[in-house]
């Protein structure tokens, strides 16, 4: 039987690959929003971070996010994102 090659992405907060369904998109729209992906599949270029408050905290403070999708992101984006993840990340 074939095993099926289980997709893995860097954290941008930690920088520890993992399998990417552990992981939470963050995604740059189209149309210039940052927005988070949980489903995964929102069009747009993403970057991925592990679903805690630790990893979005050295991701933004090491402008990470800024790199990953080639855009400044607003502070209160950052907060968006953290009020976020505490509230939609159980599982």
């Amino acid at each position: 039987m074939v095993q099926k090659k289980i997709p893995v992405r860097m954290c941008a907060g930690c920088a520890e690959h993992k399998p990417k369904k552990e992981l939470v998109r963050v995604v740059r729209t189209p149309e210039g929003e940052i927005l988070l992906d949980l489903t995964g599949r929102k069009s747009g270029r993403g970057a991925y971070v592990c679903p805690n408050a630790v990893c979005l905290k050295k991701a933004r403070k090491a402008r990470r996010f800024e790199r990953a999708l080639g855009c400044q992101i607003p502070e209160e984006v950052y907060d968006r994102l953290e009020q976020e993840m505490e509230a939609g990340t159980d599982g």
